[in-house]
């Protein structure tokens, strides 16, 4: 596998796992991550929160690690990237809001590079209009948003991934080795 550079957008209340885990895995096997989030820069933190399924109607959160950034988002060119990671979390609902974030989305879209997104991280890729006729898993409460944006919702087993085209995704942290195996096959 030959080293690739990776894209990470993420911010405050991004999954701890759903950013930690990849960015680690793709940096143990070669690849250059750069971690960004609007209006930080690299060597700035965003807080983290682990979400977990104890057998509530719903996941549970927790205060999770600090995740330092080690690239700056100001100035940041997305050709110069070979794919894309959107951690879930709380981050993609205000990130989508973001039309800088939407636009660089869109450019892995349209150049077709990789990109995998994972639980919440459905959320920004619905408002960057990149779903329309894909097929989409995240967790199940982005349903709704996966198909008014046009995508067809994959339920999935939450250790599950689905491979659309360049789109790899998952619905929660249970799915990394069957989400990041798809997303390695796709840097390949």
């Amino acid at each position: 596998m030959s080293g690739k550079k990776v894209l990470m957008i993420t911010g405050d209340f991004t999954e701890d796992y759903e950013t930690m885990v990849p960015f680690q895995a793709l940096q143990a096997v070669g690849h250059t991550v750069h971690a960004v989030c609007p209006d930080k820069k690299a060597g700035d933190t965003v807080a983290t929160a682990i979400h977990d399924f104890e057998g509530d109607q719903t996941y549970t959160e927790k205060p999770g690690h600090r995740f330092a950034l080690n690239a700056d988002f100001e100035g940041l060119n997305p050709a110069d990237y070979d794919a894309l990671v959107v951690p879930g979390g709380r981050a993609p609902e205000y990130l989508r809001l973001n039309p800088e974030v939407q636009n660089l989305v869109r450019h892995f879209f349209e150049t077709n590079k990789p990109v995998a997104a994972i639980c919440h991280g459905a959320q920004l890729l619905a408002a960057a209009g990149v779903l329309k006729g894909r097929t989409c898993s995240a967790y199940p409460a982005c349903q709704p948003e996966v198909e008014l944006a046009g995508g067809t919702f994959a339920s999935l087993e939450v250790d599950q991934a689905v491979t659309d085209a360049n789109l790899v995704t998952a619905p929660a942290w249970p799915a990394h080795p069957a989400w990041l195996a798809q997303f390695f096959k796709l840097l390949d």
